[in-house]
């Protein structure tokens, strides 16, 4: 029944959203749950502080989870600190498996290499599948026009047992410049050197002038998502202990 009432509330919401704003999809998101049940999820990657600078006008204090892999280009961390700052988020939460995780299913560190999908599976589904445990609805940065699986992203769309929002799904490559340019939005460090998407640090490279925004990710194989926008990406995975 719940999963039900869930689809018909994401169905529901679609239709009145569609045509928002970015900021009036945040406040609904905000508005539809109990206090303290959303969080944004953010990689502090190359288009991140967009959706960061909406979030911080409506409401600082909602939590801000960033998936630390271990893997993270040390610009990134650079850039996420800058954005707290910048931003005044008063709130970001470092989720990551354990240790003990990584010490038993990549002893080695090259998971990366042998199982892509694993290596998401252990460092970013997981971690995140226990933080989200509390909440009832997420906000994502994804956009339709990075093409693939997010062309046909809908605004809100319903996530197991809880929503989840996509404020920027409607915004197109120049109305993203525009809002960094009007806002004043630092550029995260590693776009000048050729990188318009940024994920971990093995499965990153860059992208030549022409090609899609997230042709440098995991370049070379089928693979299109870490894994966190996929139901049932990772059954096995055990969620553990994090953030």
């Amino acid at each position: 029944m719940m999963e039900a009432v869930l689809q018909d509330s994401a169905e529901a919401l679609n239709k009145i959203l569609e045509d928002a704003s970015p900021r009036q999809i945040i406040i609904e998101a905000l508005n539809s749950v109990p206090t303290g049940r959303l969080a944004v999820v953010s990689s502090f990657g190359t288009e991140s502080a967009a959706v960061l600078k909406l979030v911080a006008d409506v409401d600082r204090s909602i939590p801000v989870l960033f998936l630390d892999t271990g893997w993270h280009f040390t610009e990134t961390l650079a850039y996420r600190d800058q954005l707290v700052e910048v931003l005044g988020l008063t709130n970001v939460r470092t989720c990551e498996a354990p240790h003990t995780a990584i010490a038993k299913q990549d002893p080695d560190g090259d998971l990366w290499f042998r199982d892509p999908d694993a290596c998401c599976a252990l460092r970013k589904v997981a971690p995140l599948a226990n933080a989200l445990q509390n909440l009832d609805a997420w906000i994502t940065g994804r956009k339709r026009f990075h093409g693939a699986e997010r062309a046909a992203l809908p605004i809100v769309e319903k996530d197991g047992p809880r929503l989840k929002f996509n404020p920027l799904a409607n915004t197109s490559a120049e109305e993203l410049k525009r809002m960094f340019e009007s806002f004043n939005l630092p550029p995260h460090p590693l776009v000048a050197q050729g990188f318009p998407s940024v994920g971990c640090m093995p499965c990153t490279s860059r992208a030549t002038p022409g090609e899609a925004p997230r042709s440098g990710r995991w370049r070379g194989r089928a693979k299109t998502e870490c894994g966190i926008h996929r139901p049932g990406f990772a059954p096995e995975v055990t969620v553990v202990p994090n953030c």
